[in-house]
């Protein structure tokens, strides 16, 4: 008796939406830009953010963890754009693919170097391969698309905030994380919208988006943070005992943390403004420092991507 009514309130929870993807609010042109660091172990800054090592050891996970993320992305985004009939989102979407999968293969190659470094990170390809092999991908694909537009969302947070803050990129001489990261940031926000308005194009369930929403900060905000806490000590077991260490690490804390400047103490704001329903990522509005970052680090005579960059080209749209 209880289950016809128990039924049809499910099905109105994850009754889709109307789909609002607008083409002509879309810009056709993101570059797939390919990247050469070729970085090197021993110039390598163990406290390059900020010079607060706790801190720099989350970026440090961050970015061993981020490879398996992106590589979901790719895998979800690839299936997913045989489904779409809009040329201009599924040309997008191959921008998206393509520039995942530099990204994936830069933060690998710098995680290589990170080994060398004494970082932890066969421990945390260990433990990301189990996360992902015998976890996330394992979804079904609705539940990947969701998580893809997810972990999307915390990225393009992450962006934003690195946007707002340049500083911190030159408080180190490390030259290639620099460049990396701002690349990175640069990208991220390029294409913040497209694995959102593919959701959207696709599902737009809100109940599913936010059952994606959960993965993506649980991961992001507490379990690679709490796996950064053994960075130090793996890399420099006298961390352990190391008075200097110990006196700096609220400072790594607030840096991450800290609801005024933090990483996402103070885009807690941004974060959660995922949960509207009427969320879209262009709500918060990074254009102009799409045209300063642009300059900045693609500038042919003096740009912080210059001595990196190799080509770029974009994908067609086909009908």
């Amino acid at each position: 008796m209880l289950a016809k009514p128990l039924k049809k309130r499910i099905a109105k929870v994850f009754k889709p939406l109307t789909s609002s993807f607008n083409a002509e609010a879309q810009s056709a042109i993101i570059p797939i830009r390919h990247i050469k660091f070729d970085f090197e172990p021993e110039k390598i800054d163990p406290k390059f953010f900020m010079n607060a090592e706790l801190a720099s050891a989350y970026f440090a996970s961050l970015s061993i963890f981020l490879t398996y993320g992106e590589d979901l992305v790719i895998d979800t985004a690839r299936y997913h754009r045989d489904f779409i009939t809009d040329p201009l989102l599924k040309q997008r979407v191959t921008s998206l693919i393509g520039q995942e999968a530099i990204h994936s293969k830069m933060h690998e190659e710098m995680n290589d170097a990170y080994l060398e470094c004494d970082l932890p990170v066969k421990l945390f390809r260990f433990l990301a391969h189990y996360v992902f092999e015998y976890g996330f991908n394992r979804f079904p694909q609705p539940m990947k698309l969701s998580l893809m537009a997810g972990i999307e969302h915390f990225t393009a947070v992450l962006a934003e905030y690195m946007m707002h803050h340049e500083e911190i990129f030159f408080r180190s001489q490390d030259e290639k994380q620099r460049a990396i990261w701002m690349w990175h940031m640069l990208e991220e926000s390029e294409h913040k919208d497209i694995a959102y308005d593919v959701f959207q194009e696709l599902s737009n369930n809100y109940a599913l988006r936010m059952a994606g929403f959960f993965p993506a900060l649980i991961t992001i905000l507490i379990l690679i943070s709490a796996a950064s806490l053994i960075v130090p000590f793996y890399r420099k077991p006298s961390n352990l005992v190391s008075w200097s260490y110990w006196k700096d690490v609220p400072r790594s804390i607030s840096l991450i943390f800290g609801l005024k400047d933090g990483v996402y103490g103070s885009t807690l704001g941004h974060i959660f403004d995922y949960m509207r329903k009427d969320f879209h990522p262009n709500d918060h509005d990074t254009s102009a420092f799409l045209a300063y970052y642009k300059e900045t680090l693609l500038n042919p005579i003096n740009g912080v991507l210059t001595p990196y960059f190799v080509k770029e080209f974009t994908p067609a749209i086909r009908a």
